[in-house]
This record gives C-alpha cells, sequence and structure tokens, in this order.
C-alpha cells in the first residue's frame, strides 16, 4: 500500500502555478507508469534520454541565435551564447554516468523495450548533425570575410586573440565537446552491452567508433598540425636537450 501511495504522489503530484507553468502535469506523464516498468531502471533510462533531448532542443534553439547574431557580428553575444552550449553539451557528458549504475542485465530488460530503435535515431542528435556546415558557412562568410581571411592569419600570422580568434575558438569547443559526448556514450555502451555485440538493428555497435571520429570543423584542427610542422622547420624538429644530455 505504501509503494502505491506513494507512486501516485509521484505521477500525480499537487499543481500550483509553478508547477502549472511548467506543464508538469503533462511532462510527469512522458514516461511507463511506474506500475508497469520492466524494471526499476526504466523510470531513469527513459528520464535520461527524455533529458538529453530537451538539452538539445536548447542547443539547436541556441545554435539558430548564434548564426543569426554572427550575421551582424554581434560577437559578444555569439560567445555568451556559445557558452551557454558549452554548458549544455557538458551536462550532457556528465548526466550519462547515471546510466552506468544500471547492471548489463538491467540494460537488457530495457533493451527489450526498445524495438529496433537506437540513440542514433535521436531527432535532437540528427538535428544537431545537420547543422555544424550551416554554422561553418555562417564563420566563413562573416568572419572570414567570404574567405578573404585565412585561419593562418588568426592563429598564425596575424594573431591579435581578436574577434575572429575568439569565434573559431567557441567554434572548436563545440566540435571537441562532441565529439567528447560521442565517445562518452561508446564507453557506456562498452560498459552496458559490450562492443562485440551487435545493435538492434544487427550491426555491429563497433562501427559507431567512426561517428564518434567525426569532426565537425576539420579545418580548425588541421591549422594547428600545420602550423606545428612549420614552427617545426623553422626552429628545427630535433633541437638540442636542454638537460646537456644528448
Amino acid at each position: 500500500m505504501r509503494r502505491e501511495k506513494y507512486y501516485d504522489l509521484i505521477e500525480q503530484p499537487e499543481m500550483l502555478d509553478y508547477g502549472v507553468y511548467l506543464q508538469c502535469d503533462k511532462l510527469l506523464q512522458c514516461q511507463k507508469p511506474l506500475n508497469q516498468l520492466s524494471t526499476s531502471d526504466e523510470l531513469q533510462f527513459q528520464i535520461v534520454h527524455q533529458v538529453e533531448e530537451l538539452w538539445m532542443k536548447l542547443m539547436s534553439f541556441t545554435l539558430v541565435e548564434i548564426m543569426d547574431y554572427m550575421t551582424d557580428q554581434q560577437t559578444h553575444r555569439v560567445i555568451t551564447l556559445f557558452k551557454r552550449v558549452h554548458g549544455i553539451q557538458q551536462m550532457m557528458i556528465d548526466q550519462l554516468s547515471l546510466l552506468e549504475t544500471m547492471s548489463p542485465k538491467e540494460y537488457q530488460k530495457i533493451r527489450l523495450q526498445l524495438g529496433n530503435g537506437s540513440g542514433q535515431e535521436s531527432p535532437g542528435f540528427r538535428l544537431l548533425l545537420k547543422m555544424p556546415q550551416d554554422i561553418w558557412q555562417h564563420f566563413e562568410k562573416y568572419y572570414l570575410d567570404g574567405g578573404k581571411v585565412t585561419l593562418k592569419q588568426i592563429y598564425d600570422d596575424e594573431y591579435s586573440h581578436d574577434a575572429r580568434y575568439a569565434v573559431a575558438e567557441a567554434l572548436i569547443e563545440f566540435d571537441e565537446l562532441f565529439q567528447i559526448f560521442r565517445w562518452r556514450h561508446l564507453f557506456l555502451i562498452n560498459r552496458s552491452i559490450g562492443m562485440a555485440a551487435n545493435s538492434l538493428k544487427g550491426r555491429p555497435v563497433d562501427l559507431l567508433k567512426k561517428g564518434a571520429s567525426h569532426r565537425f570543423f576539420p579545418d580548425l584542427w588541421d591549422i594547428r598540425s600545420q602550423m606545428t610542422d612549420d614552427w617545426g622547420g623553422e626552429y628545427g624538429r630535433k633541437r638540442p636537450s636542454i638537460s646537456g644530455k644528448s
């Protein structure tokens, strides 16, 4: 009886103004009824993934704003909003650790509820994969003057830590955190079902490594290698040891 009493309070709490504004009556009905869960871990699994979709919705919305501010070259606002996006990304990475509190056996019970579904079908994730190309085009047009300014100028030849540099670094941090999220998800999969297993679509889970290695803005990564090689040629690839030993 105690469990039923508290289940009712969890699923149908008293609705005051705060709850009405947040539409908690609808929000708390977006999970399976508590008495129908395949395992107690299923509630956590659903909530974590639903929250991730909400974060990705906010991230996508914010990235659209960022592109608008790029168009107007309101760099301070671009950087401020990218800080918000980066914060969302970090939270998404961190909250995956909650799912590691499930045992592999418990996760298999939840996995049976997914049909053929997988995280690759996430609507928010699929949208975010499409947006970086448009973001890069805005960066090129409004911060690289349509290609007249090079990344080498920004990072090396004419380096001044200016607006162009700040936006470029915001872009690469977005790219880095997205890759970290995908790799963090891979570690979660490895811990729950193993990397040698097949996905629910019958494909090896190991194929996800290819996606996790994808870079949205390769030019921003490659410029670092190019500059390092240039500096190596200028300073000498092998220099005397500062210890005096060969």
